[in-house]
């Protein structure tokens, strides 16, 4: 199988659910990523005053982060009572690969928020049988909805989308997210980085995943890659490269799961082009 194949692979068992029943969860999955964007919407109103708890080293959570969550864990259990939530704030230890499964970012892009930069979103997806069947991301600060479903396309506003049609290293924009806590993914990038800044027309920084992806798949980046990622970050916009015609695998080719993984992603020729870059530098 090529790295295209590979991106563009479906796990078995989502072909398994109709059109009619993909409609219905994406139409869950933007109903949740609402009712999440409205407890952001309103908790930044009242950011000066929110409490920043640290996770980890450099990886904060507010109050807003886990009321997002919870307005979203109640429109999904009142639509799909027997379905799994797989959450980055409530349930990150959730299993994904049996029967339907939603997977939650209620604020992705927490730092931005904290700092009054407007780029945070919040992310929801649908799995049945670990299989992408549908799935949104609306950026909180301005509204915009990304949607998609498996063999349905991908929309933003409701308008299809597809990839970039850039094909040329010198005229792509390419996005990346920066290791911040393990110092040999920080020097691995570190020698990824040059190749990727001397050969295209930029990088962005943006700082949320969700909302790089989405950015991919309507044709504003060319191209994206992060060493490390969660399957909350990633698993709504995974389905929005994938049907907006763009390729998502691993640094080694392989097909990107709904897991913690590296992710590489673009239209099918500057996928191609930044997978073996980042090969070519990154040992």
């Amino acid at each position: 199988m090529s790295a295209a194949d590979a991106g563009q692979a479906t796990p078995p068992g989502g072909g398994g659910t109709t059109h009619a029943e993909r409609r219905a969860l994406l139409a869950t999955c933007v109903a949740a990523a609402a009712r999440g964007t409205e407890q952001v919407r309103a908790g930044d109103a009242r950011r000066a005053g929110l409490v920043w708890e640290a996770k980890g080293r450099f990886d904060f959570v507010s109050e807003v982060d886990r009321s997002s969550e919870t307005a979203i864990a109640e429109t999904i259990r009142e639509r799909h009572a027997d379905a799994t939530l797989l959450a980055e704030e409530g349930s990150p230890d959730a299993q994904s690969t049996r029967g339907l499964v939603f997977v939650v970012d209620p604020l992705d892009g927490t730092t931005n928020f904290l700092h009054g930069v407007p780029w945070y979103a919040v992310s929801v997806a649908a799995l049945v049988d670990g299989a992408l069947v549908a799935g949104a991301v609306i950026n909180a600060a301005t509204g915009e909805l990304f949607s998609a479903t498996l063999e349905g396309g991908a929309r933003r506003g409701g308008q299809a989308i597809r990839v970039s049609t850039v094909a040329e290293p010198s005229r792509a924009l390419v996005a990346s997210g920066f290791p911040f806590t393990r110092e040999d993914e920080i020097q691995r990038y570190v020698r990824m980085l040059p190749a990727v800044m001397r050969a295209t027309s930029g990088i962005r920084r943006a700082g949320a995943a969700a909302l790089d992806l989405a950015d991919v798949a309507c044709g504003r980046f060319e191209a994206f890659w992060e060493l490390r990622l969660s399957p909350w970050d990633i698993a709504a916009g995974l389905l929005l490269v994938r049907e907006a015609g763009g390729i998502v695998t691993t640094l080694e080719g392989a097909p990107c799961p709904v897991a913690e993984t590296s992710v590489v992603a673009g239209n099918p020729a500057m996928h191609a082009w930044l997978l073996d870059t980042l090969d070519s530098h990154g040992s």
